[in-house]
């Protein structure tokens, strides 16, 4: 059964490829590039150096390895998810070793982070700021009887708080997307992030560690203002 509350009418936004930039096609008609495209073009110099030592520290084979390896994991626990909200209960996993570990990852989430969410109104929602940005949220709804966008993360290693700024300027830009289209005043953000589990033998896993990281209403406008200069410092440099 789902779990889905129909609240509002979301419409698909289609992506689309062009230049190698990813844009998306509103309802409205206007072509938009997405949130990551804009908070990956506006990253800070310090956050790139940091980036670039990091894959010389590893060898820039093996980071980009790791960083496959992240992505497949992070998109089968998000399917692993989505089908939660869609049927109800959690998926079985596959026969690849490594489809169980998204999975216990899935189950982390759902165990520790979306028992505390009341309603859920869509999932995978396609949002857009007319002629600015769009980009696509997990899930949006109530949790812990607020109104919020909700983003799932996975992630190599635990984080610090001090660590996820463009995760809070994502969430951030969804809630204005939101806000703006629906005429709603979302102002919470949650992050519901996994971290993965260590591979005990071959293909048995240890226990995932969960993290969650909540923008709260009255931090909204703080990050409203850092994620405007964000959209202003990419038009400005295109």
């Amino acid at each position: 059964m789902s779990l889905l509350t129909e609240k509002y009418n979301y419409q698909p936004i289609n992506r689309h490829e062009s230049s190698g930039q990813r844009l998306y096609l509103c309802p409205d008609g206007s072509k938009v590039p997405s949130v990551t495209t804009i908070l990956s073009a506006t990253q800070s110099k310090e956050k790139k150096e940091s980036l670039m030592r990091w894959k010389n520290s590893v060898g820039h084979q093996k980071a980009q390895q790791i960083t496959t390896e992240a992505a497949g994991r992070g998109t089968r626990m998000h399917t692993y998810l989505e089908d939660f909200i869609l049927n109800g209960t959690l998926s079985q996993p596959g026969t690849n070793p490594y489809s169980k570990q998204s999975n216990l990852m899935a189950e982390t989430i759902i165990n520790n982070g979306l028992t505390h969410v009341n309603e859920i109104w869509g999932s995978e929602v396609g949002l857009y700021y007319p002629e600015l940005y769009a980009g696509t949220t997990d899930a949006v709804g109530v949790h812990k009887n607020e109104d919020a966008i909700l983003d799932y993360k996975q992630s190599n290693k635990p984080k610090k708080v001090e660590q996820i700024d463009d995760y809070f300027l994502q969430l951030t830009l969804y809630m204005m997307a939101h806000n703006k289209v629906y005429g709603t005043d979302i102002r919470k953000g949650v992050i519901l992030m996994c971290v993965a589990p260590p591979e005990i033998s071959p293909g048995v896993w240890g226990t995932p560690q969960y993290q969650e990281f909540i923008l709260h209403p009255t931090d909204f406008n703080y990050w409203c203002d850092k994620a405007w200069t964000r959209v202003e410092q990419f038009y400005n440099q295109i």
